[in-house]
């Protein structure tokens, strides 16, 4: 696969709305990212939803978008997943995709 082209490299925030907590989402979005590249964290949010952040190459992260608004973790209900700040990258900001608490 050689070096990933930075031009491709993007960050965003992610929001998950809907019945998302307690069901495993996200370790299954952390195990998700570490296998596509993707840096950043995640951790449940005071309001019920799963708020993060990604980064890494364009086509993996739109990937984990479309899968955090559609489908998620089984026994989810997902309303919505918004995604805000999103932007270029020329380098990763983190090392890993960690679950935060």
């Amino acid at each position: 696969m050689g070096i990933p082209d930075i031009r491709l490299l993007v960050t965003l925030d992610f929001e998950v709305y809907g019945h998302v907590q307690g069901l495993n989402l996200t370790k299954d979005t952390r195990d998700r990212c570490t296998k596509a590249g993707i840096t950043g964290w995640v951790k449940n949010s005071k309001q019920g939803t799963i708020v993060g952040k990604m980064q890494g190459p364009k086509e993996e992260v739109d990937k984990m978008i479309t899968w955090l608004s559609t489908e998620g973790s089984p026994g989810c209900q997902i309303d919505r997943c918004e995604v805000r700040n999103q932007g270029n990258l020329s380098r990763l900001d983190y090392k890993d995709f960690a679950i935060r608490f």
